[in-house]
């Protein structure tokens, strides 16, 4: 808890307008993403608004690539403490799971905004956002710990995340249906972990058709990934001090 209010209290205190920035960044994107997706490209959904559509899964997104960039980076932006102090490591990318969330927060506030102008109804499938959320924090960090633990030994493997976070985008479905992808080519879907949270991220905010049991196939690895990256950084966590 407290690296997390440390990391708030710097992204925060650093920046003129604060809070605010965060608002207008969220604003910007959708803004840009409604421009060239809903107006240039022509792309709908249905009766729902582009913007609407796409928001969710923007946020879901941006989550999950803060988590990957700055979870995945953690321990080498802190070895400055872990040299000095001993605690567990672990704290520190888990911590940026806090800080992200208000982030997410921030982002939330703003289409709980679109809905009001859009006059577009809340659905009652947001009782299972934490779920979606859940997923979406797992996904994450299934990534970033393994990231993290794996940087202290193998420096190249910080290359890694800018090259996952921009490829991973123009593979998930942020800003398009999955039905407009052709259905033999379904399975490359099913397999991203985060298009089944984005789906299922959408079906609790807007009350869309939820996601398939055969993206199943894409999170359950992902869980499995997370566990195995916790056994990983335990079994090199006590080498990280003299890694560093």
């Amino acid at each position: 808890m407290l690296f997390a209010r440390r990391d708030i209290k710097a992204y925060y205190s650093q920046s003129l307008l604060g809070i605010l920035w965060s608002f207008i960044q969220a604003l910007t994107a959708i803004v840009i993403v409604n421009f060239f997706f809903g107006k240039l490209m022509g792309l709908h959904v249905g009766k729902i608004p582009y913007a609407l559509f796409a928001f969710p899964g923007m946020m879901a997104w941006y989550y999950f690539s803060q988590l990957v960039s700055q979870a995945g980076t953690s321990l080498l932006q802190s070895q400055h403490i872990i040299k000095k102090i001993f605690f567990p490591k672990l704290i520190l990318p888990l911590s940026k799971t806090l800080a992200g969330l208000v982030e997410f927060g921030i982002w939330f506030i703003l289409f709980l905004i679109m809905l009001v102008y859009y006059h577009y109804p809340l659905s009652i499938n947001i009782l299972i956002l934490p779920l979606a959320l859940l997923l979406n924090i797992i996904a994450g960090l299934s990534v970033a710990i393994w990231l993290s633990a794996l940087t202290i030994r193998y420096r190249d493997a910080n290359h890694i995340i800018p090259y996952l976070i921009g490829f991973g985008i123009f593979v998930t479905p942020v800003f398009f249906e999955t039905s407009m992808i052709p259905l033999q080519y379904h399975y490359l879907i099913y397999f991203n972990p985060m298009a089944g949270v984005i789906v299922l991220m959408r079906w609790c905010l807007l009350g869309i058709e939820g996601p398939s049991w055969y993206y199943c196939a894409g999170i359950i690895p992902f869980i499995v990934l997370f566990f195995t990256g916790l056994y990983y950084f335990r079994k090199v966590e006590g080498k990280m001090v003299d890694l560093l």
